[in-house]
């Protein structure tokens, strides 16, 4: 997930979501294919020569040779996927709209369910939304981001088919702010100089995290039900267990926890997974900005590989941190932030310098029962995790887990499981949901994705039995936990594919393919920079070009992202070789056809940066969000419904891109077929300045739950006062609670006549 807030003010201060810490020298594909790749930057068709002038390059068309993308050698014949139940979107598309509302298609009714600052508990006072409320702990928190259904019997059991009472599990990731303070939290937008009061800090710590909150459907409507007895909420005080690898390391040693056993709290979550044993899995993603280091700390670590992990992981020292957390003051909860080594144990007993460390990790959670910690899957890896989707469980197979690191120019993962997959799982006794958690997600093989440009890739091995990672020169790993909490530095070591910011991944029902939504890369150039973080394009990130937003901003790289999607070849689960192609190119329908809107997408089909990405188990839609910046100048954020097809259904492309030098770049692609009217299409538009993001449903496919995050973000915060100044005033618009600040909130969308959504 990204923010679209304006640049910092304060030098040092690093915004949000902008992370770009890969210095690896790992080839591209323009480097591998030096023969066939030069260097050169294009232009959006529709922009002409005057765009051609601010840049001093033109464009070419590409060519469509209809050589269809390789074939994997046959896996397994897997189990026959339920068929879905719908095979044609029949719904009206949604247009384009810059209105502060939800729309959703004609025949269907969007309804708000639970909002920043709603209570959790009776005891709890309602929201007043004026900055004076008090009690996070007990209220829903800020940003609600994934999102997964739990289902309850009428006796409360965990149950996977009710469809009328259940339990959500929502993320909150992270709160609107500028230069610091969570403005719309605090009655007068709070202080964004330091040291910042305890009390802002306190209520910040506490609106990150989770919310668990049942939710029940009287006759046609849904709401929450106050005061249940499974709702709960982590902040980041709450204390988690770490598991796996890092469990004991010297890593994991902080004055918290001298064990190295324990941490507190879950940051930044962003994507979700949900277990084939029925626990909820949520992502860390932009952690790393929230911690500080003291200008002098590479010098008191005596410069060792602490500090080269820290720096790849977007922590230098004397950056300013995201909130100042750090200096709430002398409590605990407030020095965890700064991780600067200021203690004299040798092994980090006594001060903070290792907490980032345990940071950055896929957690697991039952949500049935809230008295029960959270567990940190560190065999997983440590990175801007997004969602962790599943691959099909098979009796006597490992289970495969894929993720992506959601960072300029960062990798693909898998992981999978030492154990084989046992059927007796799937309904594990109330009491042992977590225990079953470690027996999959504790042990297994970590790897990270290499594409080829022929349509082919591999996973490789991130392990001491790789030799490439245990004689890296420019990290030396200790052990498997070293390589799982600088995951990315083993990644480097191995030349992984850099990719276009990597989002959330699906697995599709029908055909175990695994889709992963690329959002955009403004570090793409044909001619890139030397010495930079700048890439050339390569097959599974192809674009380069310049894209307009209104008349005259211009963003340069692949603004507008794409699809990519995985096929496993021989060995399932275990595969270590696939196929792949792009499903679509997100793009305006009116850009230039051969080089930016290559999947030919129309005005009902139009997207930018795709986010969010989830299959439907019970419909077989895959539905898309959108967080983005580019396209916003035309329409808010939105959500499309997509009935796509299997790798290989469309055709070889070559990308061809004039060089200054003379000749061409020329860039081997693998496009899916042009996606028809009826298989994609915009099915919601959010309010101004949002994010749409979250998605759940009920098992019969009649309920769809989606996360509205951070409406109004563009607020400035010397306009606290002034609701007319507020680019969004969403949800009280729409009649929903107190005050006019914007809020993000989770709706529920159903349709009219009570049938499956998108039918």
């Amino acid at each position: 997930m990204k923010t679209k807030n304006s640049p910092p003010l304060e030098p040092g201060f690093i915004t949000f979501n902008d992370e770009d810490s890969n210095r690896s020298a790992n080839p591209e594909f323009g480097q591998v294919l030096a023969a066939r790749l030069s260097r050169r930057s294009i232009l959006r068709g529709s922009l002409g020569a005057t765009s051609a002038a601010l840049s001093g390059v033109l464009l070419t068309a590409c060519s469509d040779d209809n050589t269809p993308a390789p074939t994997p050698a046959p896996a397994p014949a897997p189990a026959p996927a339920p068929s879905p139940t719908v095979t044609s979107l029949s719904f009206a598309a949604v247009a384009k709209s810059l209105e502060d509302k939800v729309t959703v298609p004609a025949g269907y009714t969007a309804t708000i369910l639970y909002a920043l600052g709603d209570p959790l508990r009776a005891a709890t006072a309602d929201f007043k939304n004026d900055g004076t409320d008090t009690d996070f702990e007990n209220r829903a928190g800020d940003h609600h981001d994934g999102m997964e259904w739990f289902g309850l019997s009428a006796t409360g059991a965990a149950s996977a088919t009710s469809v009328d009472r259940g339990l959500l599990a929502i993320n909150h990731e992270a709160t609107t702010d500028e230069t610091r303070a969570s403005f719309f939290l605090h009655a007068n937008g709070g202080t964004a100089t330091l040291p910042r009061p305890a009390a802002e800090v306190d209520k910040e710590l506490a609106i990150h995290g989770i919310s668990v909150v049942e939710v029940k459907k009287t006759g046609s409507s849904w709401a929450t039900v106050k005061d249940s007895s499974f709702n709960f909420r982590v902040t980041q005080n709450t204390e988690v267990d770490i598991a796996g690898p890092l469990k004991g390391n010297a890593l994991a040693i902080t004055k918290y926890s001298p064990t190295g056993t324990s941490t507190r709290g879950t940051l930044n979550n962003c994507g979700t997974g949900k277990t084939p044993w029925g626990s909820f899995l949520t992502g860390e993603e932009n952690w790393a900005g929230y911690f500080f280091r003291v200008a002098t700390d590479d010098t008191v670590r005596g410069n060792d590989k602490s500090v080269t992990a820290l720096k790849r992981y977007g922590r230098s020292q004397g950056a300013a941190s995201r909130h100042g957390w750090e200096t709430g003051g002398a409590d605990d909860r407030f020095l965890r932030w700064n991780n600067s080594k200021s203690g004299v144990s040798v092994d980090g007993s006594d001060d903070y310098r290792n907490e980032m460390n345990l940071q950055g990790y896929i957690v697991e959670f039952d949500p049935y029962t809230k008295t029960k910690k959270g567990v940190k899957r560190s065999a997983l890896g440590r990175f801007a995790h997004e969602s962790a989707a599943f691959g099909k469980p098979v009796a006597g197979q490992p289970l495969a887990v894929y993720m992506g690191d959601d960072a300029r120019n960062e990798y693909i993962y898998k992981f999978v499981s030492t154990a084989a997959w046992a059927d007796a799982d799937a309904n594990p006794s109330p009491d042992n949901r977590l225990a079953v958690g470690s027996k999959y997600l504790d042990q297994g093989k970590l790897m990270v994705a290499k594409f080829n440009a022929d349509g082919t890739g591999q996973w490789v091995d991130l392990s001491l039995t790789n030799t490439t990672v245990r004689d890296y020169a420019a990290y030396t790993f200790a052990d498997h936990a070293d390589i799982c909490v600088n995951t990315r530095l083993a990644a480097d070591a191995v030349g992984a594919t850099k990719m276009d910011r990597p989002e959330w991944c699906s697995v599709n029902p029908k055909n175990g393919e695994i889709y992963f939504a690329l959002t955009n890369n403004s570090n793409r150039r044909a001619e890139p920079a030397a010495g930079g973080s700048q890439l050339a394009p390569d097959s599974a990130n192809p674009r380069v070009y310049t894209d307009v937003k209104g008349t005259s901003s211009t963003s340069t790289g692949n603004p507008n992202g794409h699809i990519l999607r995985i096929k496993e070849g021989t060995g399932g689960n275990a595969a270590t070789a696939f196929t792949w192609d792009i499903y679509v190119f997100a793009a305006e329908a009116s850009a230039a056809s051969g080089l930016v809107n290559i999947s030919n997408l129309t005005s009902e089909q139009d997207m930018s940066s795709p986010d969010g990405l989830a299959f439907s188990p019970a419909t077989g839609i895959c539905w898309i969000q959108t967080d983005d910046g580019a396209f916003t100048d035309v329409t808010n954020c939105m959500m499309l419904a997509a009935l796509p097809g299997q790798v290989g259904d469309g055709a070889k492309k070559t990308l061809s891109y004039p060089r200054s030098s003379g000749g061409a770049l020329t860039v081997d692609t693998y496009v899916g077929k042009t996606p028809g009217a009826n298989e994609l299409k915009r099915f919601l538009v959010g309010p101004k300045d949002c994010e749409i993001t979250g998605v759940a449903e009920t098992p019969d496919g009649k309920a769809l739950f989606i996360n509205i995050q951070h409406p109004g973000e563009n607020t400035k915060m010397a306009d606290i006062a002034d609701p007319t100044k507020y680019t969004s005033q969403w949800p009280s618009n729409a009649g929903y609670g107190a005050g006019k600040r914007p809020r993000s909130a989770t709706i529920v969308i159903t349709k009219n006549d009570g049938d499956v959504i998108g039918r």
